[in-house]
C-alpha cells in the first residue's frame, strides 16, 4: 500500500526551511500532499499573508518533493474536515509548528481517524530558515544594517 503523507503550513515566502520540511515529510511515504493555509486562517492566526493562497499553493506544488497541494479550509470550518479529501496515512508536522502531537492524536481518535499517524520532522537550523527571519533580514539590509557594508 502506498503511504500518503500530509504536510501543512502557510508557505508565505518559500525558503530552505520549507523545502527541508517537505523533503523530510516525503521520506515518510510515497505520496506527499501539502495543505496550504487559507488566507483567512493566516490572517487570524499569524499575520497578513504576503502572497495569496492560490499562488502559495502553486509554488508549493512546484517543489520536487510535493506530489499535490491543496488550499486548506476556511478557519470557520474544522481543520479535520479536509482529512476525507486528503486521506493521509501520516501527518507530518514541522519542527516549529505550534501543534501538540498528543492533542492532535487525541482529536483524530475522537473523530474516528484511528489509523492516521502523527509525527514531527526535524528542523533545518540555518540563519534564514523562517519567513520572519527572512523579513527581518530584508528590513535590516534596506536600513543599511548590513555587517558587510563599509
Amino acid at each position: 500500500m502506498m503511504a500518503r503523507v500530509m504536510a501543512v503550513g502557510v508557505f508565505d515566502l518559500l525558503h530552505a526551511g520549507h523545502l527541508h520540511y517537505l523533503e523530510q515529510a516525503k521520506e515518510l511515504g510515497e505520496h506527499l500532499i501539502v495543505v496550504v493555509a487559507h488566507d483567512e486562517t493566516v490572517r487570524r492566526r499569524k499575520h497578513e499573508p504576503v502572497t495569496g493562497h492560490d499562488l502559495r499553493r502553486r509554488m508549493v506544488e512546484g517543489l520536487k518533493p510535493v506530489d499535490e497541494a491543496v488550499i486548506g479550509n476556511h478557519p470557520d470550518v474544522s481543520i479535520f474536515e479536509i482529512l476525507p479529501l486528503v486521506k493521509p496515512d501520516i501527518i507530518a508536522l514541522g519542527y516549529d509548528q505550534d501543534h501538540a502531537e498528543a492533542s492532535i492524536k487525541a482529536a483524530l481518535r475522537e473523530r474516528g481517524f484511528t489509523e492516521i499517524e502523527v509525527t514531527r520532522v526535524e528542523g533545518l537550523y540555518d540563519d534564514l530558515d523562517g519567513t520572519r527571519k527572512i523579513i527581518s533580514r530584508i528590513i535590516e539590509l534596506s536600513n543599511g544594517d548590513s555587517p558587510n557594508e563599509e
